[in-house]
């Protein structure tokens, strides 16, 4: 029986006698959110939307600054381009931007910024167009035309889209790298691993499932991370199928994912035994999907029966939307990155506190997406994300985005006292799973801190501190976990007998901080084992002991993160042994920590 515990409450116990008897790697840009050109409808005009006055700022710090007109603005100013994919954590750029190019009256005029949005889903012709406009520069044209200033990815799919790029860029020169600058949003639900739902009750039961979608992409790093965090096996070849391991179908788009899984897609596949073929074959059908909206709306609509089995609604600090561009011209020109990066912050108050700069947000991510069948009113309302039956009568969640303020980015890069570079962390986190997955197409990546530079947030919140605060996630020990997302037996070593942890600890700790960091949505349970040398009740005061070192650990190393409330311990002692105690090796395996993360439905 699990026992919940506040320090210090197993001497308690004992005084009133009570007993106690869880990725060019791939052409580059292989974890990508690739939206795909195909779908797209360049001639689809969005339909006109007729936006109300600004509404009253629903947060009292907020100051509405009234909807910019649709009439082009500060033509005057350079033109500065960014390629983006159609994502909803871009809703305060919309805003900002006011239109496609900036417009009269917008947030990126008033900061003197001329920023012109085009959409791009493919993030090879992204690197192309950075390298483009590097190269022009460095044979003396910086307002050179060709190219862009700026793009817009996934975070957890930068360590790969940056190795492919800078290892082009640094030819011209170290100062000719692309660096990350900042992000717009998060992905907060949108992105998921879809499956049946006894995969999400019994993550084993997803052994020899058969799952569609891009690979080396973001929702397949969802995945990766979901097997990572249950202990189970990936087949990294999409050619073969194991009995043992979560397979995959190679899909060129996240609607070819939804609609292989609608059309009942199979397969005869060699089977394979741990990488080796055993000379049989087996016929095999798609029962998982890996997706983002509307793909995730295609698959509820037209089929069902599928759970989220994971989204970025639990790995919370995932996706955050990263800013990208080239170091020697954003140096040049650092009032012009700043004056953007404050429109775009400026932006996302605006969408966070008032309706209607949400609305018209809405409407310009229409004109600049140009996705067919998506108007205002779609945008919008899969921004708030929202909860369905799908055809089979299962409740679903679709969508689900946020946008960043000032105080969001200072948090995500670990500038705000008591918090820990969540963007390190995720960028990290994703780059080791690929370089894992595929050696010889990613053997590495380079370190965080040479591809991010924080000196133009830094040096706004040094000249005016932000108005309003950053959002994090907040956790009550009172609300009972509803939902298990995973759970994974740690080996952490601890010195013998005591709560310490040996210098051998220090590499699984930062590990597991590392995990934990990325899944910022999660309550975190940490359950403290023992093996069964000494008293059942010494055991017991033990692990109670380990575990809450694990999580004093956590809450050190990032207050912020961990807030009061996200770390739970409990201690079981020696009662739930997971080998026998009558061998060494045996002893050791029970001597565990397990780390289960779960959501309370609040």
């Amino acid at each position: 029986m699990a026992i919940q515990i506040e320090k210090g409450g197993w001497a308690l116990i004992f005084l009133v006698g009570a007993g106690i008897t869880g990725y060019s790697l791939w052409q580059y840009g292989l974890l990508e959110k690739i939206m795909p050109s195909a779908k797209t409808t360049a001639s689809a005009v969005p339909r006109k939307a007729e936006l109300p006055a600004p509404a009253v700022s629903s947060n009292p710090k907020v100051t509405p600054v009234g909807v910019p007109a649709s009439t082009p603005g500060c033509a005057d100013k350079p033109e500065v381009r960014m390629l983006v994919w159609a994502w909803n954590a871009q809703m305060g750029l919309m805003f900002a931007n006011g239109g496609a190019q900036a417009t009269s009256g917008s947030l990126m005029c008033k900061n003197g910024v001329n920023l012109k949005l085009l959409r791009q889903d493919d993030p090879s012709k992204m690197q192309e167009a950075l390298i483009a406009f590097a190269n022009d520069m460095k044979k003396g044209h910086p307002d050179s035309l060709l190219g862009t200033h700026f793009v817009a990815i996934m975070g957890d799919g930068g360590a790969t889209f940056l190795k492919g790029l800078n290892d082009t860029l640094k030819k011209l020169g170290p100062d000719y790298t692309a660096k990350v600058v900042g992000s717009a949003g998060y992905s907060r639900g949108e992105d998921k691993f879809m499956g049946p739902p006894e995969w999400k009750t019994n993550p084993s039961a997803s052994r020899g499932g058969l799952v569609s979608g891009v690979l080396r992409d973001g929702d397949w790093n969802i995945a990766q991370k979901w097997l990572g965090d249950n202990g189970l096996c990936n087949n990294p070849d999409e050619k073969t199928w194991d009995a043992g391991c979560l397979n995959w179908v190679a899909t060129s788009d996240y609607i070819d994912a939804a609609e292989k899984y609608v059309a009942g897609y199979c397969e005869e596949r060699p089977v394979v035994d741990q990488g080796k073929r055993t000379g049989e074959k087996k016929r095999v059908c798609v029962n998982g999907v890996v997706t983002w909206t509307p793909g995730d709306v295609t698959v509820a609509q037209k089929k069902g029966g599928l759970a989220s089995i994971a989204s970025t609604k639990e790995y919370a600090s995932q996706m955050p939307n990263t800013i990208i561009g080239i170091d020697r011209w954003m140096k040049d020109n650092r009032s012009t990155v700043e004056g953007m990066l404050q429109a775009i912050f400026d932006g996302g108050d605006q969408v966070k506190a008032v309706p209607a700069a949400l609305r018209h947000a809405a409407g310009v991510s229409a004109m600049v997406y140009k996705e067919a069948n998506a108007d205002a009113a779609y945008w919008e309302n899969y921004y708030h994300g929202v909860t369905e039956r799908d055809k089979q009568g299962l409740t679903v969640e679709l969508g689900g985005s946020s946008v960043n303020n000032l105080a969001d980015n200072l948090q995500l890069f670990g500038l705000t006292p008591g918090s820990a570079n969540l963007f390190a962390a995720t960028y990290r986190v994703f780059g080791e799973i690929v370089v894992a997955q595929y050696p010889s197409l990613v053997p590495n990546f380079y370190p965080a801190e040479q591809i991010t530079d924080t000196s133009y947030i830094a040096g706004m919140a040094r000249k005016a501190a932000p108005v309003t605060e950053a959002e994090p996630k907040k956790f009550s020990a009172q609300d009972a976990v509803q939902t298990v997302v995973s759970r994974r037996s740690w080996n952490i070593n601890f010195d013998t007998g005591k709560s310490t942890f040996t210098s051998s600890a220090r590499g699984d700790l930062e590990r597991l901080l590392r995990d934990l960091l990325v899944a910022s949505g999660t309550v975190v349970e940490v359950h403290g084992h023992t093996d069964s040398v000494g008293s059942p009740e010494a055991n017991m005061a033990l692990s109670e002991s380990r575990a809450f070192a694990v999580k004093q650990y956590m809450e050190q190393a990032s207050a912020v993160n961990f807030p009061a409330g996200r770390v739970r311990v409990f201690a079981h002692g020696q009662t739930q042994p997971l080998a026998p105690n009558t061998t060494e090796a045996g002893k050791a395996q029970n001597r565990r920590v397990e780390i289960v993360l779960g959501t309370t439905g609040k």
